[in-house]
């Protein structure tokens, strides 16, 4: 079974074990000084640069209080920001991202709405038009089906449409991508979807530094920012350094992250299929491939630059994500190498997507409709030419 199903024990409160494990630094087992007597070795050189960017002593924080910081620090700084959407007030969020907001802001700034994604957020596109900025929340994704009208129509084409008069300066947030045995119509991948359309910018968080810098970011943008979260990382712990804990930390949007260096081969992904993606990366290393993870953190815009610096260096590209494989954002970034970096790859690109069905409730069918650690290890493989052990080719 999917590790990640372990925060799930009651189909009905995913909230039931929100201090679930913790991720583990890759760096935990390397001593100061060793590193000091073997600095020029690669292996410890890369240790060493994440031992700099999160230390020991760093602190953990969830992704759930990430997303909770970084709220309540915009909503003081800005009289502008206030949030809405099912039971985000009285109930503290659903997933308990707006917990104690409430209390410290008031009805007119924390607003429960009705069960009604297209009337709340026709609302919330309004008052952006009026000059407020709303972050409003959907229980899940697959929820905004029922609004899109106004997320496409109304938000993301007012700006062009009025030549720069209108700013719809808005975030759309809420859990994205699969579960745990919720079926189809709870489980669907909207990044593809939203990150199609012009006028909207995208953003799909997977550590705490990505989910507190990218909110704030999405906040204070003057346009439409949909930010698709995982309900199964919010009860996930990573290091966060002194930097991402100040109120004025912001990361960039349209700027991927190298969570991994490497050589042999560039594996790119985003949200939940990055933490997937590194542990491939382990189990490569010990088999004496070196793989580089790109954290894409934005899908629109999609940082193309570092994707095909990455490529040029390793020769080599597998994608990964949760969505389908069709248009999926595997087949854009597959897209973007063949344009501009085709005379460096050494092998064919391959694209790890879930299934092209609707997700299965059982949960032996629904484990092998997402990607697991296990597909992205034998596509780097192939990439790599090491799909058989080499005595066996021999």
């Amino acid at each position: 079974m999917n590790k990640f199903r372990v925060n799930v024990n009651d189909k009905t409160n995913p909230l039931c074990n929100p201090n679930s494990r913790s991720h583990s630094l890759l760096f935990n087992q390397v001593q100061g000084s060793k590193m000091l007597g073997v600095i020029r070795n690669k292996s410890i050189r890369h240790t060493l640069s994440n031992f700099r960017q999160f230390s020991s002593s760093a602190k953990q924080m969830t992704v759930r209080d990430a997303l909770n910081s970084a709220l309540d620090e915009e909503m003081s700084a800005d009289p502008k920001v206030f949030l809405m959407g099912e039971e985000v007030g009285e109930y503290q969020g659903a997933y308990k991202i707006s917990k104690g907001l409430l209390e410290k802001y008031g009805p007119e700034r924390v607003r429960d709405t009705p069960i009604t994604e297209a009337g709340f957020t026709g609302i919330g596109v309004g008052a952006a038009y009026y000059g407020l900025k709303p972050v409003v929340e959907f229980m899940t994704f697959n929820f905004s089906m029922q609004a899109i009208d106004h997320i496409i129509n109304s938000a993301a084409k007012s700006n062009y449409m009025s030549a720069g008069q209108i700013s719809v300066p808005i975030v759309f947030r809420g859990p994205n991508g699969a579960a745990a045995g919720v079926g189809a119509q709870h489980s669907h991948c909207y990044a593809a979807w939203y990150g199609s359309c012009p006028g909207l910018k995208v953003l799909a968080p997977y550590s705490s530094e990505d989910a507190r810098g990218l909110l704030k970011a999405a906040i204070r943008d003057p346009d439409p920012v949909v930010f698709l979260e995982n309900e199964l990382l919010y009860g996930e712990s990573f290091p966060v350094s002194a930097e991402v804990l100040d109120s004025s930390f912001c990361l960039p949007i349209g700027k991927a992250k190298i969570e991994r260096e490497g050589k042999d081969v560039t594996i790119t992904a985003f949200s939940k299929m990055v933490g997937f993606a590194l542990k491939a990366a382990e189990i490569l290393e010990k088999e004496g491939i070196s793989a580089e993870v790109i954290n894409l953190r934005s899908i629109r815009p999609l940082d193309r630059s570092t994707i095909n610096t990455s490529v040029r260096k390793t020769n080599r590209l597998v994608t990964v994500e949760e969505g389908f494989p069709q248009h999926g954002v595997g087949a854009e970034i597959c897209t973007s190498v063949i344009e501009e970096s085709f005379g460096y790859l050494d092998a064919p690109v391959e694209r790890i997507a879930g299934a092209d069905v609707p997700m299965p409730y059982a949960a032996n069918l629904e484990r092998l409709a997402v990607p697991q650690v296990e597909d992205i290890v034998r596509a780097a493989k192939r990439a790599c030419h090491r799909s058989v052990p080499l005595a066996a080719a021999a």
